[in-house]
Parts: structure tokens; C-alpha cells; sequence
């Protein structure tokens, strides 16, 4: 391991997404983002939905939708346990965005049986997988 690295571990119920070393991780914490580095304090941190990015060891940024979880962070591993996530450049931009859609028509339709919170995080699920499939951070 290079002295500027450390290893990002992904994994979801199905299975482990991605696993290698990396330079610096950013995550959706539940407020606000948590960035980590080399030689990170342990911690245990709570995940909402939204982009992780994350350089590897080349410099390259890369992205994965997540939609909630946990990050641990102990000796040179970050390991983020999340209910669901995709790499950036194997989301299918149109069916995220179709998906989008659906949340906001639904949203704004409000009618008695909605369940409001579903909605709102489904709305929040596909803006992420939109952001990490385009490489927008906002």
C-alpha cells in the first residue's frame, strides 16, 4: 500500500461492490458530507442517500449512488455498509431519471394513500443516481 492510501470497502446485502486501495473517499453522511483520509481516527458514521466519490490511487475521481447505511473507519480501512449502491458509469441515466419522474409526479399529485417519506426518498434515490452517473456533486 502506498503511504498516501488506504483501503474503501463497499458492501451492500447482495454483495461486496468495490474493495481496493484509494487515495481519499467523501461520503453522504446523515448531515452533511464526511471526508476521510489516510490515518483517519476510527469512527463509526451514520449514511444517508446520496454520492460517494471517491480518487483512486491515480487521481481519478470516481462516483457510486448510495441509499443509506453505515461507515466504520478503523486502521488505514474505510468500510461503508449501505442498502444499496452503484458505480456512476453502470447507471442507466434514463431509467434513473424516469424514476425521477415518477417520485416528483407522484410528490406533487398528493393524494391520501401517498406515503409522503416513501416518495421523498425515492425522489432523493434517483436524483443520486443521476449525480453519480453525470458526475454532478450538487
Amino acid at each position: 500500500m502506498a503511504d498516501n492510501t488506504f483501503i474503501l470497502e463497499v458492501v451492500t446485502p447482495e454483495h461486496i461492490l468495490f474493495k481496493d486501495e484509494i487515495q481519499f473517499v467523501v461520503t453522504p453522511a446523515v448531515e452533511g458530507e464526511l471526508g476521510v483520509l489516510r490515518n483517519h481516527a476510527p469512527m463509526v458514521a451514520s449514511l444517508g442517500i446520496g454520492v460517494l466519490r471517491y480518487t483512486d490511487p491515480e487521481g481519478m475521481i470516481k462516483r457510486m449512488a448510495i441509499s443509506g447505511g453505515f461507515m466504520e473507519v478503523v486502521d488505514n480501512t474505510a468500510r461503508v455498509l449501505a442498502e444499496t449502491a452503484e458505480h456512476g458509469d453502470e447507471i442507466d441515466v434514463l431509467r434513473a431519471k424516469a424514476s425521477l419522474d415518477r417520485a416528483q409526479k407522484r410528490i406533487e399529485a398528493r393524494e391520501e394513500e401517498l406515503n409522503f417519506i416513501r416518495a421523498q426518498m425515492s425522489l432523493q434515490r434517483a436524483l443520486a443516481r443521476i449525480k453519480a452517473a453525470e458526475g454532478k456533486l450538487d
